[in-house]
């Protein structure tokens, strides 16, 4: 990849981003977030996360919340950088993509 300027005046490059770990990219675009409420990104960030597909199967009968709260978890899990899994490529392009646009 080149190393192509900071979208933002006086941001980070592409460069810069790409170098540094995909939990610190994680904490940084979530503060960024946070600073600017936006919640549609963490529903981007979450509709990436490989358990994603399993949470939005369960049909919310009483019997169902055991799994639910496991998925809960899992879901948790990957959005605080314990177990990204297969998701880690797609989740690094969308935190580095939102860091250079805000």
């Amino acid at each position: 990849m080149t190393d192509t300027p900071a979208a933002t005046p006086g941001g980070p490059s592409f460069a810069e981003l790409d170098a540094l770990s995909t939990e610190e990219l994680r904490e940084r675009a979530f503060a960024r977030a946070r600073e600017h409420r936006d919640v549609g990104f963490y529903w981007s960030v979450l509709r990436r996360l490989p358990n994603a597909d399993e949470a939005t199967v369960l049909d919310g009968a009483p019997n169902s919340i055991g799994p639910t709260i496991d998925e809960a978890a899992a879901l948790w899990r990957e959005l605080t950088g314990h177990g990204y899994e297969e998701s880690a490529p797609l989740l690094r392009a969308a935190f580095i993509d939102y860091l250079m646009k805000h």
